[in-house]
């Protein structure tokens, strides 16, 4: 239930005492778990019914709480492999439900270890579709999880750290997920059960991966495709790209502002699209990708974030549905005549996917390589691919 306070102090009864303190002066009680401390970021909802390990390890959620909207999370435990990304950017999360004992054969922590661990905050008990109500009407706002044991909270504090929070309009937030130097992905392909994660051991193609916030079940795709990856900062040059002598160019998924990033990145990708190299966009490299081909994007007021996004492919006439995790889109009135809409939501009616008419250069705005979700749109990777093999026919490396 949500209150509006304007105490100083306030102290709860119960054992690990936890509140979410938003913008407008309104707060959830719960049970804190995770992390003791206090998070601050924008708060989202994610309707994913799987996979809450893959969403809180992904990059994208950076500057993010996200509140889930399945009432049943935590009750296959975590482990090393449902994992996309090193270090966790998430700044927190929310459930409905009491976490329960794992009962999974892959599991080796409970998830309020995991979070510890991570040093992710968190709060469990509250009325989850109350607060996503909330958001549906009135936009992802900025908010506040403070959990402590000593069953004291500054309410006045929470607020007013939760108000003068920038938010993420304008905030780069790729170049502070993005790897510090390049790296060569280690070869690992998408997870099959028993074998789990078999090594590729073909290298045929060269991919340079701009990493504004990647996630490694990209790079395991790449993998299954016989690839070697070479992930770079979303700082590089593009000189520095064409001397790596790739195939074709991936732009990566992230979190943040795509107009923010772009003010280093999109003359980069001009560049490579004016060298002749495929590329191929998922996410924020969609974002960047159209502002290169001179779009404009905006703030969304809810965002897309869960499993179940019906989106129709314009090019097959086909629906799929799609993984998806973003807060800011292209606007269609923006796009230039050489580029062409291929995907729209059918959601809203935004756009979903692009590509350059006369040029092999495409993207899209949410996830085929899934992790968590559906894998209607795997297909994306394949039609990359078949631009690289003609590319890499060409090409006198």
């Amino acid at each position: 239930m949500t209150s509006k306070q304007k105490n100083k102090t306030s102290n709860f009864s119960n054992l690990r005492p936890a509140i979410l303190v938003l913008e407008n002066k309104s707060i959830f009680k719960g049970i804190g778990l995770g992390y003791q401390g206090e998070a601050t970021g924008e708060v989202c909802f994610n309707t994913s019914l799987t996979g809450y390990q893959e969403i809180i390890s992904d990059p994208s959620y950076a500057g993010q709480i996200i509140n889930f909207t399945f009432p049943h999370i935590g009750n296959v435990g975590t482990n090393n492999e449902d994992i996309e990304s090193d270090k966790i950017w998430t700044r927190g999360v929310i459930f409905n439900s009491e976490i329960t004992s794992p009962s999974n054969y892959r599991s080796l922590q409970n998830l309020d270890n995991w979070l510890k661990k991570n040093k992710i905050v968190g709060i469990t008990g509250l009325d989850t579709r109350s607060l996503t109500n909330f958001i549906r009407d009135n936009g992802a706002p900025k908010g506040t999880i403070a959990n402590n044991i000593k069953r004291k909270f500054n309410i006045s504090k929470l607020i007013k750290k939760s108000i003068n929070w920038p938010g993420l309009k304008g905030m780069d937030l790729a170049k502070e997920v993005t790897t510090p130097k390049t790296y060569t992905w280690k070869g690992l392909k998408t997870w099959k059960k028993i074998k789990g994660f078999e090594k590729n051991k073909k290298r045929k193609f060269k991919i340079v991966a701009i990493d504004f916030g990647i996630k490694k079940n990209i790079l395991r795709y790449f993998s299954n495709y016989d690839c070697e990856v070479k992930v770079v900062s979303c700082k590089k040059k593009s000189d520095e790209i064409f001397k790596l002598k790739p195939h074709g160019v991936f732009l990566s998924n992230g979190p943040g502002d795509p107009a923010a990033t772009g003010k280093y990145a999109i003359n980069v990708v001009k560049n490579l699209i004016q060298g002749g190299l495929p590329l191929f966009g998922i996410c924020l490299g969609h974002q960047i990708l159209a502002l290169a081909l001179n779009a404009k994007t905006r703030k969304m007021k809810l965002g897309h974030r869960g499993a179940n996004h019906p989106v129709k492919n314009l090019i097959t006439n086909k629906v799929e549905i799609t993984s998806q995790n973003h807060g800011f889109e292209v606007i269609k009135e923006s796009l230039k005549k050489n580029t062409e809409i291929t995907h729209l939501s059918l959601f809203d009616n935004s756009i979903e996917g692009i590509r350059l008419k006369n040029k092999p250069v495409f993207s899209v705005q949410y996830h085929p390589e899934a992790n968590p979700g559906p894998q209607d749109s795997k297909y994306l990777f394949s039609n990359f691919m078949e631009d690289v093999k003609k590319y890499a026919k060409k090409k006198r490396y």
